[in-house]
């Protein structure tokens, strides 16, 4: 959450920067990057002055991508050579420079054709869509598919180290599906075991989405049994709620042991730790379901090893496809070098996932 906040802070900084630049600044910003990702060689002032709209001298355009470099928008990978856009600057342009082209019909015609087969098999066709949208594009791409959405017959979760973990989730008509995600900090291996126990114990004939709302009415039993055993308590002075408002409140007891002799309390009170033992369990177990739910389903690569992902100078072009229920269920994109033409690949990405989407309807 914290990397997305800081991210959407960078973003809405380079806007206002945007905004604040004059039409000359601009102009020169616009012809760097679109120079860069043309060629991938940096751009120098002498270029410029070739091509601005106004004509202004070789040192005047120096000065404004001297200042373009101290905003953090341009680079010079060498002391005498052109400048660069940075990762910043890209960011700055494709959302608020890009000129996104029409789909071209080469294109277009290419994409379609591998849809040409009969077959109902809708892995085969993700397949031919994904190598078609690699060779169209001349860059890796990407597919995901729509997960499995069935009863499930069994359940796992696998610990890969303190930050991720996989789930395994076997369903009823055979289909089996693994998938990644980054579990709630502080479990182990055997708060796991003891999870994926529990959900065993509930699953049959059950959806994902249906164990969620087992869960979630679990809980709010545990919440209302806690909240009428505490409540003479707290009328009565002796306890008080704390982070009442919090997910992970907690009861604290004033003087206990004013209560040793008072037998009914101190029951109470027992039965209250032991039913809030309970409700943090299935707490947990209620955010494991939903970073299930949430979690990187089946994936195609193409073109492409899972390395590519790890490197800083690659970019990824995605958009999302929905299905019959306008419910997004997977997404499609493109992998490359941060030099992509943006403006030729985002209508051809956006175009495909739209393809895709109706496929699944379709087939649904």
């Amino acid at each position: 959450m914290a990397d997305r906040n800081n991210q959407i802070e960078q973003m809405e900084k380079a806007r206002q920067i945007l905004e604040e630049m004059n039409d000359r600044s601009r102009e020169v910003f616009r012809r760097v990057v679109e120079g860069y990702l043309a060629t991938g060689d940096p751009v120098g002032s002498r270029t410029l002055t070739r091509d601005m709209t106004e004509k202004v001298s070789a040192a005047t355009i120096r000065n404004v991508m001297q200042d373009l470099e101290y905003l953090g928008l341009l680079d010079s990978p060498h002391v005498s050579a052109g400048r660069i856009p940075t990762q910043q600057g890209l960011r700055m342009f494709v959302d608020g420079l890009l000129e996104v082209g029409d789909l071209g019909t080469s294109d277009r015609e290419m994409i379609d054709a591998t849809l040409g087969s009969n077959s109902d098999d809708v892995s085969d066709a993700l397949d031919r869509i994904g190598s078609a949208l690699s060779g169209v594009t001349q860059g890796a791409s990407l597919v995901l598919a729509p997960k499995h959405e069935a009863p499930i017959k069994h359940i796992e979760f696998v610990s890969l180290g303190h930050d991720r973990a996989l789930v395994v989730l076997v369903f009823a008509d055979g289909h089996v599906e693994n998938r990644i995600f980054n579990p709630p900090p502080g479990q182990t291996p055997s708060s796991m075991r003891e999870a994926a126990n529990f959900l065993n114990s509930l699953i049959e004939g059950k959806t994902l989405t249906d164990l969620r709302t087992v869960i979630t009415r679990e809980i709010e039993s545990r919440r209302q049994e806690i909240d009428q055993l505490a409540h003479q308590l707290v009328e009565s002075g002796l306890a008080v709620w704390e982070g009442e408002a919090d997910n992970y409140e907690r009861l604290i007891v004033r003087g206990r042991s004013n209560l040793l002799n008072a037998g009914t309390e101190e029951e109470d009170l027992d039965l209250i730790k032991t039913l809030f033992d309970d409700l943090e369990r299935k707490r947990d177990i209620a955010e494991f379901l939903e970073l299930t739910e949430e979690g990187a389903g089946v994936r195609i690569f193409i073109g492409s090893e899972n390395k590519l992902f790890s490197l800083s100078g690659s970019s990824l072009v995605v958009s999302p496809y929905m299905n019959a229920n306008r419910k997004i269920v997977g997404a499609v994109g493109v992998i490359g070098p941060t030099r992509l033409n943006y403006g030729r690949i985002v209508p051809i990405v956006d175009y495909t996932a739209q393809l895709v989407g109706k496929l699944i309807a379709d087939r649904s």
